[in-house]
């Protein structure tokens, strides 16, 4: 499995910070904030999947490019950057030795604490 920063979906949270539409929520609120399957679904039939990715801070490309499961690190909620979702991308990137991911991650963490 390779797994990369999306580097378009890395610009695209930092724009949507520095617009200030984001979710300064606490570390453990994204399994309540994230979207349901439903309306991750709907977002991808009404958007289609480059829509769906930029919201991702990773590509695996392993998968093809028309699927859900090509999409890794979500970090909103199709509205807004959330704080949670960035801080359990940034967690999980490190498990993982995904350096680039966690990277990133870091840095919208830090953009999102400036907000505060």
């Amino acid at each position: 499995m390779a797994v990369e920063l999306n580097r378009s979906a890395y610009e695209f949270a930092k724009k949507l910070i520095s617009e200030h539409k984001a979710v300064i929520d606490d570390r453990d609120a994204w399994s309540e904030h994230q979207p349901s399957t439903r309306a991750e679904n709907r977002f991808l039939d009404e958007h289609g999947p480059q829509a769906y990715g930029r919201w991702h801070l990773g590509v695996d490309d392993s998968h093809g490019p028309q699927t859900k499961s090509r999409y890794k690190f979500p970090y909103g909620d199709f509205e807004n950057v959330h704080r949670c979702a960035v801080l359990a991308a940034e967690s999980r990137a490190g498990q993982y030795d995904h350096d680039d991911i966690k990277l990133a991650a870091a840095h919208l963490h830090g953009m999102l604490d400036a907000l505060r």
